[in-house]
């Protein structure tokens, strides 16, 4: 059964990045990608998404709102928030959550972690 990962990023750039490391440590995973968060939502709601990867910065609403709501429909799902803006509250806010924080510019080896 192959496992499917949503990419939730505004920057296509970001989101063939994420794509591209992801697929180098899971290359048989499949991979659904969403330009900001209401399709990441509607993707959602349309079929089985086992782990989300999301930006923080987004317009309209951020990844940390994003992962709350997902959160509260999906409370088992493992979820990563991306961002560059590494501070102590963002970070602290992604736990809030129960998601994991990982740092831009994404890396296999910041990727690892996670997707173990």
């Amino acid at each position: 059964m192959a496992i499917t990962v949503l990419i939730v990023d505004d920057s296509k750039l970001a989101r063939i990045v994420a794509a591209k490391t992801l697929a180098a440590l899971q290359p048989e995973w499949d991979r659904v990608e969403a330009g900001n968060a209401q399709e990441a939502l509607t993707i959602l709601g349309e079929r089985k998404i086992d782990l989300a990867m999301i930006d923080f910065n987004m317009p309209e609403k951020d990844g940390l709102e994003l992962a709350t709501e997902i959160r509260s429909s999906h409370p088992k799902m493992p979820i990563a928030v991306i961002t560059a803006n590494i501070q102590d509250e963002v970070i602290a806010r992604a736990r809030e959550v129960n998601a994991t924080f990982v740092s831009k510019p994404l890396t296999e080896e910041g990727l690892r972690g996670f997707i173990s």
